[in-house]
């Protein structure tokens, strides 16, 4: 494969290294088809990567190729153990290796959270995202806080369905706060149900992703996993439950009160937001904001912040949210 001619003018080569994999197959898995995946670290490190068999040659600024090499590395081990290496996760992979050179892939990207219907292995892929994870494991309320993208909520309803899988809980309860983001919800068609279903849709969106749209609506219609607005969780006791509450900026004081009360015995709550993405009417104080500062500290409950760095949307996406965040 010849070097990539999109490498950075700023960047010439002026370092070499080679590797060599012993095992034809895994490196097939790590080259991707194509070469598609090493296409991907080319591009994202900025060095030239020339193929020949089992034996790589790198080529860039001497910071870009040891980078390279550890991102090529730590990725080979995975697929000689038989993990699926996807093109999103060689981005993944070398973007938490330049932010963190020492990081460890393995315990990030082998961290089994569910396998969906169509075999697709749900794992964190940044060292927040597996922060994140292993929080929900330890404490009984964790909120996620960052911008768009960075798998909070995703992530929440994975955990929640493979705690409902293992048996662990006996219900599923998602919901948001119906809050207009620049529409009228007494505009809306429909009746009630109908008005709000559009504020409900990223979570079924998540559940038909992961159970199939089928069981989902089968498991809602048992009353196993539950949708709602915020609102109809007034006056409840949810115990047993894996409750989420999403766009929780978007919640007053008032409303994260009675959320974090519903609360009951055997039942653990993850409360996800973007603090920069606030709706709430006449400047009204956001519940989350208000969330950390009464609740930070208290044992038991976890905080977990996310920043661009935990994109995993399109590439697009966090440049972006740093756009934005530079002319703020």
């Amino acid at each position: 494969m010849k070097r990539s001619a999109n490498k950075a003018a700023n960047n010439p080569p002026s370092f070499h290294d080679e590797l060599n994999f012993p095992d034809y197959a895994a490196a097939a898995l790590l080259y991707g088809e194509q070469n598609r995946h090493l296409h991907i670290i080319e591009e994202g490190a900025g060095v030239g990567i020339e193929a020949n068999g089992c034996s790589l040659e790198i080529s860039g600024g001497r910071d870009a190729v040891a980078t390279a090499k550890s991102t090529l590395i730590q990725l080979y081990a995975m697929a000689a153990k038989g993990h699926p290496l996807y093109s999103a996760d060689i981005a993944f992979a070398l973007h938490v290796l330049q932010g963190n050179p020492t990081a460890k892939l393995e315990k990030i990207f082998l961290d089994k959270v569910y396998v969906t219907t169509k075999n697709r292995l749900i794992t964190p892929k940044t060292q927040n995202q597996k922060r994140y994870i292993d929080a929900i494991r330890d404490h009984d309320i964790v909120f996620g806080i960052g911008p768009a993208g960075t798998g909070k909520t995703y992530l929440a309803v994975a955990m929640a369905v493979a705690a409902l899988t293992n048996n662990m809980v006996r219900s599923i309860v998602l919901t948001r706060p119906a809050v207009e983001a620049g529409e009228k919800l007494g505009f809306l068609p429909g009746d009630l149900a109908q008005k709000v279903n559009p504020y409900l849709r990223p979570l079924h969106d998540a559940l038909g992703d992961m159970l199939g749209v089928e069981k989902a609506v089968a498991l809602q219609e048992q009353g196993l996993i539950e949708i709602a607005p915020l609102a109809f969780m007034r006056g409840r006791t949810l115990s047993s439950a894996f409750i989420i509450l999403d766009e929780a900026q978007n919640t007053s004081k008032e409303q994260m009160k009675m959320f974090l009360t519903r609360i009951g015995f055997d039942s653990r709550a993850i409360i996800t937001g973007d603090s920069t993405q606030i709706d709430l009417p006449n400047k009204q104080q956001s519940g989350l904001l208000d969330a950390q500062e009464l609740l930070s500290g208290l044992e038991g409950i976890a905080f977990c912040r996310f920043g661009k760095e935990d994109v995993v949307r399109h590439p697009l996406v966090q440049k972006i949210i740093q756009a934005y965040e530079q002319s703020a």
